[in-house]
């Protein structure tokens, strides 16, 4: 195998070397073409989008876009929520996807984390100046990029969300 491939080891953890350094907001992996072959990584799945159940359009929209900052994208008679690199495709009155899950998803019935680029506490007043109560937190959370301080709150229907920051590295 030349040097310049990725060596990757078959645990419960890959590693990919050399290091791949990721964005700090929702995008995908970023790679330096002068050390890695992209073509590399063509087996890597992604996160591209998932679905959350909302009971109302606008109260929801108002919510995903004004507290956590959605690019909000009109789909046939309801909406979807972008974040960068991941969206959140939206069933709601009247718009419900197919094909759907098996047991489709209420409102209310989702887990979401997000995470807030910043101290916890500034995730915490920008809730506070959004009217969102904080219902736990800050408390120690693992995440996608390891240990970090979390902060849980509900969207209008009841899903619960999440703000986790990461320590600066």
């Amino acid at each position: 195998m030349p040097e310049t491939e990725p060596k990757i080891e078959s645990n419960s953890e890959t590693k990919i070397e050399p290091e791949i350094k990721t964005k700090p907001e929702t995008d995908t992996l970023t790679i330096d073409a002068d050390t890695l072959d992209p073509a590399a990584l063509a087996p890597a799945i992604h996160l591209d989008h998932c679905v959350i159940h909302v009971s109302d359009w606008e109260r929801a929209t108002a919510f995903y876009r004004d507290v956590l900052g959605a690019e909000v994208i009109a789909v046939g008679r309801g909406v979807a929520f972008r974040f960068g690199g991941v969206q959140l495709n939206v069933h709601g009155p009247g718009q419900v996807g197919d094909p759907r899950a098996r047991i489709p998803v209420m409102p209310g019935g989702s887990d979401l984390c997000f995470r807030w680029s910043g101290p916890i506490e500034a995730a915490m007043a920008h809730l506070a100046r959004h009217g969102v109560d904080v219902e736990q937190g800050p408390i120690a959370r693992n995440g996608a990029a390891g240990p970090g301080m979390s902060v849980y709150f509900r969207d209008p229907d009841g899903s619960l969300m999440e703000f986790i920051t990461y320590p600066p590295r």
